[in-house]
């Protein structure tokens, strides 16, 4: 452990330079928790005030990524809009596992709306707040990358192009999980799911296929874009906040390891999701109006095998004496892309 201590430093120094409080830090991690970081620094989840927009009693999985992403995003909606707050929700796990009739883990205002048209509902629950004067009231959607890149598309498409007030979010587990572990348009090369086997000269899913929905979401040059992560609590709040201080059409896509659809260990989930993100394969990055306006630098950068390897579902990359060193070179490359293009290492300027 170490100790900073309070002092004077050589020649001038404001104030505030000179002195500061006593922190105590493990060394040789990048660890600061809540409890040594001033109040305004902290998360909202380290406050005692936390909206607790998803409460226990709920029916995920253990380690489920999307559980964590929808908690952490809607309190920090709640904080941001001062407890005014209306969700709409897609179909999909995040609604089975919240509200199995006649129970509820909400304690929001908060509406299901079936698999494809949550954009549509919200906009029309926006459109209901206007018209009734309640301008302080905030609405927000949210669904998987099923309802929002496949079933949802058309619908969240006309909510950007309209540029209706709600921030839409999408939790990212790369398949339809409620429903059998099925490929979706966000299911990335190589993936095993129900519909993609590893089975075959090309096990997985095939390369070349699916959607990037954050850069098409910037192509509708809507108000403000974002990707986030369950691994950077302070990140992704701090998207969202920004995101309800903005009126108009907001997206933010938030990667949520799904610990049944990818065959890792439930304790896992976070190490998962940071190990995307240093690995350049999910970047963090915000746009406003089609453009890139901030990247979240990559802190420690890791090969994709790093990533790939404690997940079942890929495995068949792995197989002894039988590596797939093909499929994970292109994986890399398209890592390496993500470098480039987000410019997320200083040696790759944006």
């Amino acid at each position: 452990m170490t100790e900073e201590t309070t002092g004077s430093t050589p020649g001038p120094a404001s104030p505030a330079a000179a002195t500061q409080r006593v922190r105590f830090y493990q060394t040789g991690t990048h660890t600061l928790g809540n409890r040594l970081m001033d109040a305004e620094s902290r998360t909202v989840q380290a406050s005692t005030d936390r909206a607790n927009a998803i409460t226990s009693g709920h029916r995920a999985c253990q380690g489920c990524g999307e559980a964590l992403g929808a908690r952490y995003a809607l309190d920090a909606a709640m904080r941001a809009a001062g407890g005014k707050v209306v969700a709409v929700n897609a179909t999909g796990c995040l609604e089975v596992f919240t509200t199995p009739y006649p129970e509820t883990s909400w304690q929001i205002p908060w509406l299901h709306s079936v698999f494809g048209n949550a954009p549509a509902v919200a906009s029309g629950v926006a459109a209901g707040l206007r018209m009734r004067g309640q301008k302080d009231v905030r609405v927000v959607a949210q669904g998987g990358d099923g309802s929002t890149t496949d079933i949802g598309f058309g619908c969240l498409s006309g909510m950007f192009e309209r540029n209706d007030d709600v921030l839409y979010i999408c939790y990212d587990n790369e398949a339809y999980m409620n429903t059998g572990v099925q490929r979706s348009s966000a299911t990335p090369p190589a993936a095993r799911t129900a519909t993609t086997p590893a089975l075959g000269a090309a096990p997985g899913n095939v390369f070349g296929t699916g959607k990037n929905l954050p850069r098409i979401a910037m192509a509708h040059e809507i108000p403000y874009v974002a990707t986030a992560s369950v691994a950077d609590l302070h990140d992704l709040e701090a998207k969202v906040t920004r995101a309800m201080a903005i009126c108009g059409a907001r997206y933010i896509h938030v990667h949520v390891p799904c610990p049944l659809g990818w065959g890792s260990a439930s304790h896992d989930t976070i190490r998962l999701a940071r190990l995307a993100v240093e690995s350049g394969l999910f970047p963090l990055f915000e746009a406003e109006h089609g453009e890139v306006t901030a990247v979240k630098k990559i802190r420690r950068k890791v090969p994709v095998e790093d990533y790939l390897r404690p997940q079942r579902r890929f495995a068949h990359l792995f197989r002894p004496g039988h590596e797939d060193t093909q499929r994970l070179a292109a994986i890399q490359a398209m890592a390496d892309a993500n470098i480039r293009r987000y410019g997320l290492t200083e040696e790759a300027p944006l």
